[in-house]
């Protein structure tokens, strides 16, 4: 498209407090993933220019953000909380509408980033360094955290409030200002939550956003000498290229990338609890999320038994439009995504056991949106592109092995780290898992996917670089540490100790 097209609400940017109507001419539409035919929104393909004004705007900003108190500034988030809490039917119909998660799942992760921002906005009392024993008589020495200046977040579709929301309230808690930019695929719901910021009364320069390409837009941030840092969602290829290009530019980075999460079933298991689990894992938000149950690694003496339960509930789901309440499952947020999915649904027909699924979807509505049906395969081999490759979709690789050390072998194998799941009810076998797998996060007897507010969320190996979100540890990532000595001897030292 060369101009904006009629049809659809066109997107802006936020820059220094204001919205602001792209000086681009380039703009892509945006339909519903699961209505073709409705345009939701008109996008700019902002310019590198932009992407500069909105550093200046938040450069300038900076001073006199810093400078205000940081319970004042955690106020300022708890009130945002309150007015996403009274918004959250508009931002989770506009999410389904957008990005194609049902409306239950999408009502979900507004209620996470609610509970995001009232944690964050108690850190505004907790940003606390420590006093400590100085080696010197009468020297006081203590630290202190401080902010950065401007930063950059740069965030995915999967995830188009609650990824924004754990970037943006610690950042800005911890007195930096930023520059969010989005993913064209959800920038309209990115601009809801950047103007419930606004209303909750962050100054303008504070919170910016910028819609683009990653290439353009976000390569902007990366090479500004005024970001001081870069927080990250997305793939592996593009977080390890940002990664290294913040290395060379003595940028500090934050990448949150990829997952093949193994949900492990033992023999003594509940079995029904494990398929509730796996279904919802692998399958709710169409298996769109960084923690979702993407393999299955049962021990060979009750995987029968759990994959009869697991296909006829799994047949019993619906896919379809999200605002439906009936609709358990939604699409796949657009072509390029379809077709990845149908790939590997053709590679693993040639490689595993289908037992469900596995066709394209076709009449009626599935014409008109990017749908993909649930699809299980068993005898899934460890090393095969099914049980090793991050699918994205809702694809279930089922993994069959002898014991426990296997299963454990098994879900370690992945070059990813970042969720896992036991189910079992051996307390010797849950203590050896926890300690020996080579996650982030992990979950006894609870499903792969979700997290508390509180607690951190990242991974190991090729899942992540940098330091965790969420969590107290989130404002280390947009602090740096300062040390303090202060001598009050009054008079000139002999010796010193360091």
């Amino acid at each position: 498209m060369a101009t904006p097209a009629t049809q659809g609400r066109i997107c802006r940017n936020f820059i220094h407090g204001e919205w602001v109507a792209s000086r681009t001419t380039r703009w892509v539409e945006r339909r519903n993933p699961a209505d073709l035919e409705e345009v939701v929104s008109v996008v700019p393909l902002s310019t590198a220019a932009e992407a500069r004004d909105a550093v200046e705007a938040a450069r300038a900003a900076f001073p006199a953000w810093r400078a205000v108190p940081a319970p004042a500034r955690g106020r300022m988030l708890a009130r945002a909380a309150l007015l996403m809490e009274q918004r959250k039917e508009d931002l989770a119909r506009l999410m389904t509408r957008e990005e194609g998660k049902t409306l239950k799942d999408a009502q979900g992760e507004v209620i996470k980033s609610v509970r995001i921002l009232e944690f964050m906005a108690g850190e505004g009392t907790r940003l606390s360094g420590e006093t400590l024993p100085s080696d010197l008589p009468n020297n006081f020495v203590y630290t202190l955290r401080q902010p950065m200046g401007v930063v950059g977040a740069i965030t995915p579709w999967n995830f188009p409030v609650s990824i924004p929301v754990w970037k943006i309230a610690p950042a800005i808690v911890a007195g930096n200002t930023v520059v969010l930019k989005p993913s064209t695929y959800t920038a309209q719901t990115a601009a809801l939550v950047v103007e419930i910021f606004q209303d909750a009364g962050v100054p303008a320069g504070v919170v910016n956003m910028v819609i683009g390409s990653g290439k353009e837009a976000g390569g902007a941030l990366l090479e500004h000498p005024d970001v001081q840092a870069i927080s990250f969602t997305g793939s592996n290829e593009v977080g390890a290229r940002i990664y290294g290009s913040g290395a060379e530019r003595s940028k500090k980075c934050q990448c949150e990338m990829g997952g093949k999460n193994p949900l492990v079933v033992l023999g003594d298991a509940n079995i029904e609890l494990a398929v509730e689990a796996a279904l919802y894992g692998a399958f709710a938000s169409t298996g769109q999320r960084c923690t979702a149950t993407s393999r299955v690694v049962i021990e060979e003496d009750v995987a029968d038994r759990f994959l009869e339960s697991i296909v006829s509930r799994a047949r019993a789901w619906k896919v379809g439009n999200g605002l439906d309440p009936d609709v358990d499952m939604g699409p796949a947020v657009n072509e390029q995504q379809l077709e990845t999915d149908y790939r590997y649904i053709e590679m693993g027909k040639k490689e595993a056991r289908l037992l469900l699924g596995g066709e394209r979807l076709t009449g009626g509505t599935y014409d008109r949106g990017y749908f993909v049906p649930i699809t299980i395969f068993d005898d899934v081999a460890p090393d095969s592109a099914l049980a090793q490759d991050e699918i994205f979709g809702p694809v279930l690789s089922v993994v069959r092995v002898r014991d426990f050390e296997e299963a454990l072998g098994v879900a370690n194998s992945v070059r990813y780290g970042l969720s896992s799941a036991l189910y079992t009810n051996d307390g010797a076998k849950m203590f050896a898992f926890i300690e020996r797998i080579e996650t982030g996060i992990t979950h006894i007897n609870s499903p792969t996917v979700g997290g508390e507010a509180h607690l951190p969320f990242g991974g190991m190996k090729a899942t992540g670089i940098g330091l965790r979100e969420m969590g107290h540890v989130a404002v280390d990532f947009f602090t740096e540490v300062k040390s303090v000595y202060i001598d009050f001897t009054g008079g000139k030292r002999e010796s010193r100790t360091y």
